[in-house]
């Protein structure tokens, strides 16, 4: 089977969203004079970051607006439900300036997509929401590479179910078995994409040890994006081994 587009994840794949998270919350709660609450910044942003995985899977849920769970997580975070949503919006818009400002992308994706170019469609799928998502893009200067950018909100169905990755597909006209799917979560991303019949590529960028934890739906497990236009190339997902250890 050959391999005819790409579609990608965005947070902690193409951008590095946890190194942002980190500087722009740390900067922010310097500014807000709230860091004396906790032993370290990484354990703010380590409350900060469950919190919002809590929130997350409210609105995956239904439960909540996009913009309602930005609003929670604030509340929850600084244990103020009496926060207005026009207080609650202020305070994450000041957030939002220094976690923008620290906005990049990993140095291995340029690289590949330029390598990528002139064999492969490029398409991306996201958790998040159209608006936000695409502002991101184009602020890192790589919209322009995408034919599609779909999002949760919009589609009104998330990552890992088989709907969201057929929808990238059906954007592409394309067929889930010529498309390959990047993402850097192995059971949201990894085993998502390969329920739904992509080819599914997991990008641990950690490294961590090879012990089981990676599902072994997902067919390749890569510590760069270097690695993936020899995997597209190939496709052997039909008789080859899988390259998880």
């Amino acid at each position: 089977m050959t391999i005819r587009a790409v579609v990608w994840d965005i947070d902690d794949t193409l951008f590095d969203y946890t190194t942002a998270d980190r500087t722009g919350m740390g900067e922010h709660l310097a500014a807000e004079g709230l860091l004396a609450r906790y032993a370290t910044a990484d354990r703010a942003l380590a409350h900060w970051r469950d919190i919002t995985d809590a929130q997350w899977a409210r609105f995956a849920a239904g439960e909540v607006t996009f913009e309602g769970q930005r609003r929670d997580r604030v509340r929850v975070f600084l244990d103020r439900p009496e926060l207005t949503d026009t207080e609650a919006e202020a305070w994450f818009g000041r957030y939002l300036v220094h976690y923008e400002a620290a906005w990049a992308l990993f140095p291995d994706v340029l690289p590949v997509l330029d390598a990528l170019a002139a064999t492969h469609r490029h398409a991306v799928l996201s958790n998040s929401s159209l608006h936000v998502q695409e502002r991101k893009l184009r602020a890192l200067g790589v919209r322009d590479r995408f034919e599609a950018v779909l999002c949760a909100a919009e589609l009104g169905v998330s990552k890992p179910a088989p709907g969201a990755f057929l929808a990238a597909c059906e954007a592409l006209e394309l067929r889930p078995h010529e498309v390959a799917y990047v993402g850097d979560h192995p059971e949201i991303d990894g085993r998502g994409a390969a329920d739904a019949g992509l080819l599914s590529v997991w990008i641990d960028r950690a490294g961590g040890p090879a012990d089981g934890a990676a599902p072994s739906a997902c067919r390749h497990r890569i510590a760069s994006l270097a690695e993936l236009p020899a995997i597209v190339a190939a496709d052997t997902r039909f008789g080859a081994p899988s390259t998880f250890g």
